[in-house]
């Protein structure tokens, strides 16, 4: 029987499970007898490439704990396809084993934005598509706050951060940033953080390391969804430049709405 890329290949997450239960390391690797190319990023999951009997899909092995990951993507990616986001991967099937969750989403060729020679020319599509993603309504995840607090943030950049530049002060750009970070907090833009503002809907984990650049069209792609949730815009943009991400590229030309 030929699978259709939306059909769940109960077969090939069958043995895979086998795997997780005898073997756990073995899903650490590429199991080329089973079509899979393993893929870097993958952080908590396991992440494929896997050849498919109708092309390339990215086939994704979650975590399992208190919060449903495979679940929280499938949907996140569902609702804003719905909505006319296509700068995403799509979801293709969602398999919601108890031992070990598997999402099946179409195959996104590219780069990591911070793997790009000039990580910079990829910043105005990924303002317009925050845009985009910040238009999309909150949906299901209305009720799905961020845990950390405007305050948290504020923290990280005025303290955390900071510590971590001082390590390696001797570098230009850890000087600037330093800077950087002094102005922003005299110009009171701490306490604009702090204000109460409208929720956006965000994937939860934005930083450059999940954003995918495509060379050959020029696109770019808002990947790892498994924190969708609804927060602050303010805090979405946060998460865009956390370390280590500014330290390699320059904002100076990028102005986000």
């Amino acid at each position: 029987m030929t699978l259709h890329r939306d059909t769940i290949p109960h077969d090939l997450l069958t043995e895979l499970r086998l795997l997780h239960r005898e073997q756990p390391d073995a899903l650490g690797a590429d199991l080329p007898a089973y079509g899979l190319i393993q893929l870097t990023g993958g952080r908590n999951n396991r992440v494929y490439r896997w050849s498919s009997p109708r092309g390339p899909v990215c086939l994704k092995l979650y975590r399992t704990d208190k919060r449903d990951r495979a679940r929280c993507e499938w949907t996140a990616l569902r609702h804003l396809a719905d909505h006319g986001v296509t700068a995403t991967s799509t979801a293709l099937w969602h398999d919601p084993h108890p031992e070990l969750p598997a999402v099946g989403l179409r195959f996104v060729p590219g780069r990591l934005t911070t793997a790009l020679d000039m990580p910079s020319t990829a910043l105005p599509a990924m303002v317009t598509v925050l845009g985009q993603i910040r238009q999309a309504p909150l949906g299901p995840f209305a009720s799905l706050g961020r845990l950390d607090s405007a305050t948290d943030f504020i923290r990280r950049i005025t303290t955390t951060w900071p510590e971590q530049l001082s390590q390696c002060a001797d570098e230009s750009l850890s000087r600037d940033m330093i800077a950087l970070s002094g102005a922003w907090h005299d110009r009171g833009d701490a306490n604009v953080l702090a204000e109460p503002a409208p929720c956006v809907f965000s994937c939860g984990d934005g930083n450059l390391d999940n954003w995918h650049w495509h060379d050959v069209i020029s696109a770019i792609y808002a990947l790892d969804w498994e924190f969708a949730e609804s927060e602050l815009g303010s805090v979405q943009m946060h998460e865009v430049m956390l370390p280590p991400s500014p330290l390699s590229i320059d904002w100076s030309s990028t102005v986000v709405a």
